[in-house]
């Protein structure tokens, strides 16, 4: 009896939208369509970033970086939920659960930093302006992008590592849309206390100081725009930071109103909802929200139009 009750899982059961059985194919179809939007979209930004001349500046390099991470982010959770959806195969693997929780990780603290990077640009950019192409060069531009990412890649690997030390013999049922880090814990059948601080630290250091570096930038670029004289300008320089602002509201409120709410506020109904807000439908408005009222990004995509279509001639 000893030995049954110490079986470890060797795969899950991701529950998923389990509840409502008759609306899955339906489900289906709209993560289908969101998730390709999402893949187009941003692949869209990226090829004409990376074709485009006129581009190539560190604003639209942060923003490749934004597109990889958004298409990793939406790749890492969409697949085996259509796969769900389509065919109930809920079961996920102990390695391919575990894969999701690095992956997703490794995305949301990277594009934690890499939203800070953007604001700095942006603050270099209005406040110092005959300062920004040495304060932005290339080289360092390199280095923000990098820094960002090893972030995300060592505190994947930190917290990826020490959940999966925990013995899961509860239960195989994860009741989440994929393999996230708290519905993981619950099944666990020993003490996570330690895995819970770690978690909260991660989003304190990881999620909340990034934010407050943001917010404080944005003080200094608002007030430096409020100085500027001409009502043109200031448009300008407001629709320059109008799109990322937007992105850093819905990503940010998204991600730490799951993560920094206390266990008396938890819940899973809820956390289902803004998973999906955040692993389809932000990766799929981010290249809306950059390119709607980006004039360089509207004539880069003509140009980009015209290349295809001439090659499509000849």
């Amino acid at each position: 009896m000893e030995e049954s009750n110490i079986t470890l899982a060797s795969e899950f059961i991701l529950l998923a939208f389990y509840e409502w059985p008759h609306l899955h194919f339906m489900l289906f179809v709209i993560f289908l369509l969101i998730y390709l939007m999402a893949l187009t979209g941003n692949l869209t930004i990226f090829a004409i970033i990376c074709s485009s001349s006129n581009l190539q500046t560190p604003m639209y390099f942060f923003l490749c970086n934004l597109s990889i991470l958004d298409i990793t982010l939406t790749s890492t959770i969409m697949p085996k939920l259509l796969d769900i959806c389509l065919t109930e195969n809920q079961s996920i693997t102990f390695h391919g659960c575990f894969t999701q929780v690095l992956f997703f990780v490794i995305c949301v603290v990277s594009e934690y930093f890499l939203l800070a990077v953007m604001a700095y640009d942006r603050y270099a950019a209005i406040c110092y302006p005959l300062r920004y192409s040495y304060l932005m060069k290339m080289k360092t531009c390199f280095q923000l992008a990098l820094a960002s990412w090893g972030c995300g890649i060592m505190e994947s690997l930190l917290l990826t590592g020490l959940i999966s030390r925990y013995p899961f013999t509860k239960s195989k049922k994860i009741n989440h849309l994929f393999c996230d880090m708290k519905p993981l814990l619950k099944l666990s059948s020993s003490s996570t206390e330690e895995a819970e601080v770690a978690i909260l630290v991660s989003g304190v250091i990881f999620g909340f100081f990034p934010l407050v570096f943001i917010l404080v930038t944005y003080v200094f670029v608002i007030y430096t725009i409020l100085k500027i004289q001409s009502k043109e300008g200031k448009k300008k320089a407001f629709s320059t930071c109008s799109s990322h602002l937007t992105v850093i509201s819905l990503f940010f409120g998204i991600i730490l109103s799951m993560y920094m709410r206390p266990k008396s506020a938890y819940s899973i109904e809820q956390d289902k909802i803004l998973c999906v807000l955040y692993s389809s439908c932000i990766p799929t408005l981010n290249p809306i929200i950059y390119s709607l009222r980006n004039k360089d990004v509207h004539v880069a995509i003509r140009k980009f139009r015209v290349e295809i279509s001439r090659k499509d001639i000849f």
